[in-house]
């Protein structure tokens, strides 16, 4: 059974990027936009709040096929891949606002802040939508959210594009 899905328009996306805006305490020296998910989000908080510097990190995390229940909660305990991240010079006694869409599981954006506290700097974690019935971490969430939810969020760059097209081609409308 595929999970309730929840499709954004770019008037909802504004409506989250406004609530977080006044959330913000520090002011951050620069910032680290996740890939694929915080690029777009990301951009809209920079320009917003007047950050310079925007680094970007990618992280992958060893996808294999899942046979049984076990061997998928062992993938949810992989270690991470870094496919870019940014040198430990631009980070050491920085303020870094770190930006992704979801926090589902938690693995990528806890990856990334966890690298940039190992680098000397200090890492602010800020999404959309924060899902704290899939999150891996207990009671650790993210430092800025706009939203929580338990649903499969379709933001409104991602309609009609990859998995999510084939889905609704095809009338699976789950």
């Amino acid at each position: 059974m595929l999970p309730r899905r929840e499709v954004l328009t770019w008037m909802d996306v504004d409506q989250l990027i406004d609530h977080l805006i006044p959330q913000f305490e520090p002011e951050f020296d620069s910032m680290i936009m996740i890939t694929n998910g915080g690029i777009l989000p990301g951009g809209m908080l920079a320009e917003a709040l007047g950050l310079h510097t925007i680094l970007t990190a990618s992280v992958d995390f060893p996808n294999e096929v899942q046979m049984e229940e076990e061997r998928k909660k062992r993938r949810l305990l992989a270690w991470p891949k870094f496919i870019q991240f940014p040198d430990d010079s631009l980070l050491v006694g920085q303020k870094i606002l770190t930006v992704d869409d979801v926090w589902g599981s938690g693995r990528t954006i806890t990856a990334v802040r966890n690298r940039i506290a190992s680098a000397g700097g200090k890492a602010y974690t800020c999404v959309l939508h924060f899902n704290p019935y899939r999150n891996l971490f207990g009671k650790v969430r993210p430092d800025y959210y706009a939203a929580v939810t338990d649903a499969h969020i379709i933001y409104p760059w991602e309609i009609n594009r990859g998995q999510d097209r084939i889905l609704m081609d095809y009338g699976n409308s789950e």
